[in-house]
């Protein structure tokens, strides 16, 4: 937790047995795991990484103009500030180094395990274990599981007829390929979304042609971005209660910013007001215009942060096309109108598998309870981290516990202080499992869908925050401060004690 937020208290000694715990990915959750056991002085862990490094979605996004959305000092842990970020907003390169910094600075790379995929986690009634099976066939066990793989891990591919047939290059901007020499190519860019505002201003002035894919238009307001000065740096190291004064600070103003995603909010009009007007300062075409107005409110879907999306927009050499996909050629893209668009070099911006979590992993609980049927209509947990009938198994970044408005670094710190609470209670001699009650996970959830109804969220625009039946299963309901309420401790009443 935040050092401005935290309440310690006192702490019972109890005698404590040792606890094996398999965390699943070396992202921003996992690390953040990780490292607080390692300050606990708890090394009975194993980190497994089916990538050859660290850094989750830091690591594979490496598009141009990759970076944050959430300011540069929020965007890290309270426990170990960073004082000399380069930038208001952090870019790629500078984010996966603070994550290195992490894994150097708390050891944790002797226990992670590079390489290697978890195909299933199988919860042994009678050991009271986890079995892990790696996809080479391995089985690792644990008392405890948490996944860290969060939400934006699985890149989605779209299935347009003839997709094959692409005579030219074509990657998703998730799995980027430098080896695509854009200079002079004409682009085809499907979809325009987080990560297409940040690397078609980048690359629009080497290609010949670019054009973009639109399924519908966003909301772009002006990015507050710009470099730390030399100055700010030295007094940041120098008196560290400025940095989290200016953490503080940065934090309250995004907490303000969810009463902009309240349906019919006076906040989310002023979002939309600004975005409007930048978009009329740069873009002089009433048709561009229409196309690029959004005709659902403010914070339905992500609202994005961009200085350079419009400007890009005017450019001779870009187009923005809202014709529906029919097909794609050898040698480009037919839309539903009929009309042929020659491309060099496509481009896949359409986001990720965000509304099936776990994905592909199988995960099976008491009595052979498989998870994906237990999620059959849209995930859903006890505060996001625990899922009745799976016993010692919990989630950082899971169901409903994206933000819209906040750092979700300060939603995983709140988990992380949660489960390490949880983990204290398993490690009396007395207790072997903890399982969530169902009517305390059904109850939460009932709550927060009522209050998921307030939001603009349930307006009735598609977004990746909802699955097709239009159930929201990825954002949190209200202010982070409420979630950091419930999860100070965790109330033990709501969970099943086995010993």
């Amino acid at each position: 937790m935040d050092d401005f937020l935290s309440q310690p208290g006192p702490r019972k000694a109890v005698p404590q047995k040792p606890l094996q715990i398999a965390i699943l990915g070396t992202g921003m959750g996992g690390l953040c795991m990780a490292a607080q056991l390692r300050r606990a002085g708890i090394d009975s862990f194993v980190m497994i990484e089916k990538e050859a490094e660290i850094g989750g979605t830091w690591r594979d996004n490496i598009y141009p103009g990759s970076g944050c959305d959430v300011p540069s000092h929020l965007y890290s842990f309270s426990f170990e500030p960073k004082t000399d970020w380069s930038r208001k907003f952090a870019l790629q390169p500078e984010i996966l180094d603070y994550m290195k910094h992490v894994t150097r600075k708390y050891g944790l790379r002797p226990f992670i395990r590079f390489n290697t995929e978890v195909e299933e986690a199988r919860f042994d009634e009678t050991a009271g274990l986890w079995r892990l099976r790696t996809k080479a066939g391995e089985e690792i066990t644990a008392n405890v599981v948490v996944s860290g793989t969060g939400q934006l891990n699985r890149p989605f591919y779209p299935n347009f007829p003839g997709i094959e047939t692409f005579a030219g290059k074509a990657f998703h901007s998730a799995r980027w390929d430098n080896s695509v020499d854009l200079s002079g190519k004409n682009v085809a860019v499907i979809g325009n979304g987080a990560s297409a505002i940040q690397f078609v201003p980048e690359i629009a002035p080497k290609a010949k042609t670019l054009t973009i894919f639109q399924r519908s238009a966003n909301w772009i307001v002006p990015k507050s971005d710009r470099p730390y000065t030399p100055s700010e740096q030295k007094w940041f190291a120098r008196f560290p209660w400025l940095v989290k004064l200016h953490r503080l600070q940065i934090y309250l103003m995004l907490e303000l910013n969810y009463l902009a995603f309240i349906k019919g909010s006076f906040f989310g009009k002023l979002f939309e007001k600004a975005a409007v007007n930048t978009m009329e300062e740069h873009v002089k075409d009433a048709e561009l215009r229409r196309k690029l107005t959004p005709d659902y409110p403010a914070g339905c879907k992500r609202i994005l942060l961009s200085n350079d999306w419009f400007p890009t927009m005017a450019r001779k050499n870009v187009a923005v096309e809202t014709s529906h996909i029919a097909k794609i050629t050898p040698d480009g893209i037919v839309t539903e109108d009929g009309v042929s668009h020659p491309a060099d070099v496509i481009i896949y911006s359409t986001g990720f598998e965000a509304t099936h979590l776990l994905a592909p992993m199988k995960i099976v609980g008491r009595g052979n309870l498989d998870l994906n049927t237990v999620w059959a209509h849209g995930a859903e947990a006890h505060r996001g981290v625990a899922v009745a009938g799976f016993p010692n198994f919990f989630m950082l970044y899971g169901p409903n516990t994206n933000l819209g408005h906040n750092s979700i670094i300060f939603m995983i710190e709140c988990q992380v202080n949660y489960i390490m609470q949880c983990l204290n209670a398993l490690r009396s001699p007395k207790v072997r499992t903890i399982d969530v009650k169902k009517a305390a996970e059904d109850e939460f959830n009932r709550d927060l869908q009522a209050d998921m109804q307030k939001t603009v969220w349930a307006a009735g625009c598609s977004s990746w925050y909802k699955t097709a039946e239009g159930k929201v299963t990825n954002n949190w309901s209200s202010f982070t401060m409420k979630y950091w309420w419930q999860m100070r401790y965790p109330d033990f009443a709501e969970y099943n004690l086995g010993g």
